[in-house]
């Protein structure tokens, strides 16, 4: 992808919106559009690494209530031609064709490589990958098994989300606490799994979500590793300008 003068690519990750509840969040969510409405005028493109909601499970004809803010704006800026791509994390990872087909953006459910004005970029959630994350990975083996989201989707839709929201506190219990302490530079579990990837392929930039802590990491010989930190206590975004990649605060 060719980045135009004057055009930047943003990145951001970590929403969660609707935790605790639809209510404390709803001025997370109105902050997050004000973001996007301010980068809309030189965005070459966006990029939303995952846990944008808190939960999220799409029946057949039916989606989650709410998050209408957040939803109308990505519509108008992807309406408007901005590319925007969706990568899933654990706590979106039900979705199903709603951002493709109603917002033209596309999901991925694994981290894919991307190229910028010939810079190597590797991007994901970060979810079960590296070493650590032990109890989330078991549970995402039962969470995406074909036969649990067959048997979710006989649920009514009233019970079905009651369900997702307790499946997505017992996620946060399972994994959530790790995701607030730094492991050093040498142990946090991406930074190893990027310096493992290094060894079959160069990227000049790994950049994930799901830690939940803003990150900057030398993995190897022009090889950095970047976290995006969240949007609940860092409002951090990241933003490459064609050269550069670097972590922003959005201050208003």
């Amino acid at each position: 992808m060719h980045i135009p003068q004057g055009k930047k690519i943003y990145f951001s990750s970590d929403n969660h919106l609707g935790a605790p509840t639809p209510e404390a969040s709803f001025p997370r969510e109105k902050k997050f559009v004000r973001w996007l409405d301010s980068i809309k005028h030189d965005a070459a493109a966006i990029f939303l690494l995952g846990d944008l909601f808190d939960f999220w499970f799409e029946y057949k004809t039916v989606v989650p209530k709410g998050f209408v803010r957040v939803l109308g704006k990505l519509a108008e800026l992807s309406d408007s031609g901005i590319p925007i791509y969706f990568f899933v994390g654990n706590h979106d990872l039900w979705m199903r064709d709603y951002f493709e087909k109603e917002l033209n953006i596309p999901i991925y459910r694994e981290p894919k490589e991307f190229n910028f004005n010939d810079t190597s970029f590797f991007i994901g959630h970060g979810d079960g990958k590296g070493p650590g994350d032990k109890g989330y990975k078991r549970m995402k083996k039962v969470f995406t098994s074909p036969f649990f989201k067959w048997l979710f989707r006989w649920f009514h839709p009233e019970l079905g989300m009651r369900l997702a929201q307790y499946l997505s506190v017992k996620n946060k219990i399972i994994s959530g606490d790790e995701d607030k302490k730094f492991l050093g530079e040498e142990k946090e579990w991406l930074a190893q799994y990027a310096r493992r990837k290094l060894e079959s392929s160069h990227y000049d930039y790994f950049v994930f979500g799901h830690r939940h802590l803003p990150m900057e990491i030398t993995v190897g010989d022009n090889s950095t590793y970047f976290n995006l930190g969240d949007w609940i206590t860092h409002f951090t975004y990241g933003v490459f300008d064609g050269t550069k990649f670097e972590l922003l605060e959005f201050k208003e």
